[in-house]
């Protein structure tokens, strides 16, 4: 999509502006389908960078995702949903099995939809 969906901007701009964790959203992105819960750019850099501080190899890189000081009133819509608990879907299978990080740009996703999937074993 060269032009993000002003709803889903709308969207991900409620999620930012309420610091909510808990809105649920499943897009489809380059063919694949991501599932999860969107968090505000802030929390989602916070929660990476304490990711990488506790890795041994790699934590040089947590600076990198500390949240900018003018995080929390940056002005203008959101050019990225922040993924949490996240899995990408393929076939049967949610990638990571326990979630995982992802940023998309908005701009990016083709086709989306409220709420998060899951499968089951039944």
């Amino acid at each position: 999509m060269t032009k993000p969906d002003a709803l889903l901007v709308n969207v991900a701009a409620t999620v930012e502006s309420e610091q909510s964790n808990q809105m649920s959203l499943t897009v489809v992105v380059n063919g694949a389908v991501i599932t999860g819960r969107l968090a505000p750019e802030a929390v989602w850099r916070e929660r990476v960078a304490e990711v990488l501080r506790d890795s041994e190899r790699l934590g040089g890189f947590a600076g990198v995702f500390a949240p900018p000081p003018e995080a929390t009133a940056r002005p203008g819509a959101p050019t990225h949903l922040h993924f949490h608990v996240a899995r990408i879907l393929q076939g049967t299978l949610g990638i990571p099995e326990t979630g995982g990080m992802y940023r998309v740009a908005l701009e990016d996703v083709s086709a989306w939809t409220v709420g998060d999937f899951s499968y089951t074993d039944a």
